[in-house]
């Protein structure tokens, strides 16, 4: 199978996708990949056995994010001695129910980090399909009803696209197109896929290094921008034809990920960096840096006028986004390796290695942690959050939290 002709399994709409109108959790680290969803006025509150909803068995591990899409709950894993059987499952949001599991073989290397998985990337969402990549670079899209789409195995197309350590970077869909970054130390790439058929739009060279960030979205005079984030730095493009429009040198973490809020990108590089994406033609101004404030494995998150970082010491940094000087600070339980989010209500979740979850809320004097549970299994992936409810999965489940007036 070549660029030009992926595997089409159903005859889609001619007509381009809607965007999503409720307020859903359709890719890694929700809207704009950035952790932080508004539209989202109240979240759990607190994690407890009072708010567990349910939990629901995984047929194999990941550590991919949930996906929300109204009342579907959608998560990917792999199993087998050899990580060969790839899993897409669909949960009801309401009881947990299961409602289909479609499975494949996987065409490309198997082969990844102990810590890590062959379902590392959390799945995408239009709204109306979901979009499944996996380190074996095998990308599936399917309705969601569980209807095959279209499949393109990558590894047939870009054979040396791979390293041994496996790849996590998760995809995300802007507008009529699907952004991922196949990045390692040999044939290294990122690609524009068409959401209706799987074809190539676009595809660029990548510095040849091994790189686990996502893509982040930003918003400049109303057009969407993503962000690509490198050890070289940052690359700006405009997601329906790959074309630049900026980039930020100087380098940056191959780990955790930028996040963005309007025109402005807070970037973990040389600790953190902070941008401002200007006209076109003008090279983005640099707001502030601040050496001392390095992020570890956890995502950078900003919320209003706040940026919270997480160290490799699980000490949690606030910092004032306008200058980047710290606010408060207070040691989490950690390690972690998923990344915080936040809802409207500015409270803060995450779940460290050990499968423990805590609520931050940072809104007084101090971050105070304000709730906490442990689920006895371990936890490497973000929460994902709908209104009054948050979903984590672990090793073997799924879990589902709600607050306990919905």
């Amino acid at each position: 199978m070549r660029a030009s002709t992926p595997i089409l399994l159903l005859t889609l709409s001619l007509l381009a996708p809607l965007p999503s109108t409720r307020a859903d959790w359709l890719n890694f680290r929700g809207p704009n990949g950035s952790g932080h969803s508004p539209e989202i006025a109240k979240t759990v509150g607190e994690l407890s056995e009072n708010t567990l909803a349910w939990k629901a068995s995984l047929p194999g591990r990941g550590l991919g994010s949930p996906v929300v899409v109204g009342d579907k709950v959608f998560v990917t894993a792999a199993s087998g001695p050899e990580q060969q059987q790839l899993h897409v499952l669909c949960f009801a949001a309401s009881d947990g129910t299961p409602l289909w599991e479609r499975r494949f073989w996987a065409t490309g290397r198997t082969m990844s980090h102990n810590k890590t998985n062959v379902a590392a990337p959390t799945p995408a969402s239009d709204g109306e399909r979901i979009y499944a990549l996996y380190s074996s670079n095998d990308l599936i899209c399917l309705d969601l009803a569980g209807n095959p789409a279209w499949m393109r195995g990558l590894t047939l197309d870009y054979p040396n696209a791979s390293n041994s350590l496996g790849l996590a970077a998760s995809p995300l869909v802007v507008g009529d197109t699907l952004v991922a970054q196949i990045e390692n130390d040999s044939e290294s790439f990122a690609a524009g896929f068409d959401l209706l058929t799987g074809l190539n739009k676009w595809k660029l060279d990548r510095p040849k290094a091994a790189n686990w960030t996502s893509p982040t979205v930003l918003e400049k005079d109303g057009e969407r921008l993503v962000a690509l984030q490198s050890s070289e730095g940052i690359l700006g493009l405009v997601p329906a034809t790959g074309s630049s429009v900026f980039q930020v040198g100087g380098g940056a973490s191959t780990i955790p990920s930028a996040a963005a809020a309007g025109d402005e990108l807070f970037i973990p590089s040389n600790g953190t960096t902070a941008v401002r994406i200007g006209a076109p033609g003008e090279a983005p101004a640099k707001l502030w840096n601040q050496k001392n404030q390095r992020p570890g494995t956890a995502s950078v998150l900003v919320t209003g006028e706040q940026l919270f970082l997480i160290n490799n010491a699980g000490v949690l940094t606030c910092a004032d986004r306008r200058t980047g000087e710290a606010l408060w600070e207070i040691r989490l339980k950690g390690p972690f390796s998923g990344s915080p989010v936040a809802g409207g209500d500015g409270l803060l979740y995450i779940f460290n290695e050990q499968g423990v979850g805590q609520v931050i809320d940072p809104r007084g004097e101090k971050g105070v942690v304000i709730s906490e549970i442990e689920l006895g299994e371990t936890i490497l992936s973000t929460p994902a959050l709908g209104e009054g409810s948050l979903y984590i999965r672990s090793d073997g489940h799924l879990w589902k939290f709600a607050s306990r007036d919905r």
